[in-house]
């Protein structure tokens, strides 16, 4: 895979930067770009990794990780344009811009592969979906996969399907701490401390994540074990249902999906 360079070291920058480390690269191995003079120093004392300008990373790098967001992808391709080889990978984590906008913009022929990740790679449990550009082949999704395995799980998908990952899996976490921020308020609406509440909930999203994850019945079927006839949880299942939250769910993913292809649409041209 070569040399590393992660352009833009937000929260997810930082993410893969620190996965890739505890994924037994070494510093010398990484680079990234920080526009924050501040930043960069904090991130190039705390991992040892050297921080570049965008045109040095496009010379240096075999791979290049673009994590900015995307009202300011600009001004990087532009700079990438100048200065990166035709044969350097680049992976795009920006979401909904699509693969042509990188094609249409870098030197001819560049493999691009788009990727759709989300905030738990903070704590090395991202769900990433990628997606191959016109050139990029077999072996580039196979190295963005490794590349990516190192803070959560792959799966490849079409890129037609990526505005629908955004929205399901991108902005998933947010869903769930809205939900879960809704659950404490109703702990204390009965009365509990805002603490206790919290803990209450937080480990039992916790441990309904694990046994999602680890049980192979459906969802379904996790929830009617759980429902009893006549029981409280049944209750509570047919007020979600009278106040529509299935129906408000299915809206909300997709408006962030319809969101999603309209940050594509404004690089069109």
């Amino acid at each position: 895979m070569g040399t590393i360079a992660v352009l833009g070291a937000g929260k997810i920058g930082e993410a893969l930067l620190s996965g890739l480390l505890n994924g037994g690269r070494s510093p010398e191995e990484l680079l990234f770009t920080e526009r924050h003079p501040e930043r960069a120093a904090e991130l190039e004392a705390k991992y040892g990794i050297t921080g570049v300008t965008v045109e040095d990373a496009a010379k240096r790098a075999d791979l290049l990780v673009v994590a900015v967001k995307p009202q300011d992808i600009d001004p990087v391709l532009d700079s990438l344009a100048a200065a990166l080889e035709a044969e350097t990978l680049v992976v795009s984590l920006c979401a909904g811009l699509p693969t042509s906008l990188f094609e249409r913009r870098l030197p001819a022929g560049t493999p691009v592969v788009r990727v759709m990740p989300n905030t738990p790679m903070l704590v090395g449990e991202a769900m990433s979906a990628v997606s191959p550009g016109s050139h990029a082949g077999p072996e580039h999704v196979r190295t963005v996969t490794e590349l990516l395995s190192c803070v959560g799980k792959v799966v490849e998908v079409p890129e037609s399907q990526q505005d629908a990952v955004t929205a399901l899996s991108g902005s998933g976490p947010a869903y769930f701490f809205y939900l879960v921020e809704a659950m404490i308020d109703a702990g204390i609406l009965l009365g509990l401390p805002r603490a206790v509440a919290e803990r209450l909930i937080v480990q039992s999203a916790v441990g309904a994540a694990k046994m999602l994850d680890e049980s192979e019945s459906h969802p379904v079927l996790l929830r009617e074990a759980v429902t009893s006839p006549a029981g409280t949880t049944i209750n509570a299942i047919r007020e979600l249902e009278n106040h529509g939250v299935r129906a408000a769910l299915l809206a909300a993913i997709e408006a962030a999906r319809d969101r999603s292809v309209e940050l594509g649409r404004a690089h069109e041209g």
